[in-house]
């Protein structure tokens, strides 16, 4: 992977490019952006950069051995960590990111823009989460303590950095605190306040914005597709790259989302006074809580996208709106009407407090059917 292949991001390219040529490399960093930015595929790219000793710029492959150890993801220097759980071959105790190397290759090379969901997807545990916890602490101390093979830099990449445990997240802080000789950290996150303070106060941050269109645009140029498709997909993908492909690929778990959405806000408009639509506002909660708790965390952030998006076409700022239903019969204008400022507050606060209990791992069924009946309370709130 090298820069020239990630997607936009050109001045965050030529400030890492020229942090290597200068030596001047911060020992720990942190790239922060909402899904689909980038921040994987640009962090194996410096990586790559800094091993290999590439010089002249983005273009250049420099040492071929070097890189071609760095485009397989083998190189034994650089070194990953990510999320993991229990599965069917590794018990949860024992299970750290050094188990599922093989699992993780085929996902950089498939997916290098996938998010947390796709990963679990992988790994056939979706109905858990991930996390780094005590035994991914012990294997990272002990592989950065290792000279580096090479004789050079050794670097660790560490994903979704904010699924790490309170022992692992204290564990990294001494090694930030005292990094092995020419170790070199780099740790993603979306959410950087899910992070220690003192983790994030010592490293560089860096911050990815989402996608330009027009990037997407030229990034979609390797499918062959019309300019209307290319430039309707860049839309809908919002700055993340990640659904742009889903969207081309057909494979987007938006669509299933919808279906639920679309069910749920008909039954709640339903439900005030009618104890059939209760039933299956009931009946809604159970089939969701069924599946795994990070589609159930998924959905529900995708909630709060579409919710938003609603309240910005009822105030008239539709360019801000991307979301198109595949219902015909299900407009995001007609529904806009209804979500306003005398209820988005307390809309979002209740999703959002239903993700805190998923996460927490509550009871699904009782979560979701208590926002379910909310929502129906809500959605009848009067217009200021």
């Amino acid at each position: 992977m090298l820069f020239r292949s990630i997607v936009g991001q050109a001045h965050l390219k030529r400030h890492l490019v020229r942090s290597a040529d200068n030596n001047r490399i911060p020992h720990a960093q942190l790239f922060v952006g909402p899904e689909g930015s980038g921040t994987l595929p640009m962090a194996i790219a410096y990586a790559r950069y800094i091993l290999c000793r590439n010089t002249g710029g983005e273009n250049d492959t420099g040492n071929e051995s070097c890189n071609a150890k760095v485009e397989h993801f083998n190189h034994p220097d650089l070194h990953f960590s990510f999320p993991v759980n229990g599965t069917a071959e590794v018990k949860s105790e024992h299970a750290y990111s050094q188990k599922f190397m093989s699992q993780w290759r085929e996902f950089l090379r498939e997916q290098p823009y996938g998010n947390l969901f796709d990963w679990l997807q992988k790994l056939g545990i979706e109905n858990k989460q991930g996390l780094m916890g005590v035994n991914e602490a012990a294997h990272l101390s002990k592989a950065l303590s290792l000279k580096s093979y090479e004789g050079g830099r050794k670097v660790l990449i560490m994903w979704m950095a904010e699924k790490m445990n309170d022992a692992c997240s204290n564990k990294l802080l001494k090694l930030i605190e005292e990094p092995p000789k020419d170790t070199v950290i780099i740790l993603i996150a979306e959410d950087e306040d899910q992070l220690l303070q003192t983790i994030t106060s010592r490293c560089q941050i860096l911050h990815f914005p989402p996608l330009a269109e027009a990037d997407i645009i030229k990034a979609l140029e390797q499918w062959d597709l019309d300019p209307n498709t290319a430039q309707k997909i860049a839309h809908q993908a919002h700055g993340n790259f990640n659904k742009a492909i889903d969207l081309v690929n057909n494979d987007s778990e938006d669509l299933v989302f919808e279906r639920w959405f679309v069910f749920w806000v008909r039954s709640a408009f339903k439900a005030k006074g009618n104890k059939k639509a209760i039933n299956d506002l009931l009946s809604w909660s159970e089939e969701i809580a069924r599946t795994g708790r990070e589609t159930q965390k998924q959905f529900l952030q995708y909630c709060i996208e579409v919710f938003r998006q609603a309240l910005m076409v009822n105030y008239q700022a539709q360019e801000l709106a991307y979301t198109e239903f595949s219902q015909e019969d299900f407009r995001l204008e007609k529904f806009a009407p209804f979500v306003h400022g005398n209820n988005i507050l307390e809309i979002n606060r209740e999703l959002e407090e239903a993700i805190y209990h998923i996460e927490r791992n509550g009871n699904g069924k009782v979560i979701l059917g208590d926002l379910a009946i909310k929502l129906t309370r809500l959605l009848h709130a009067r217009k200021e």
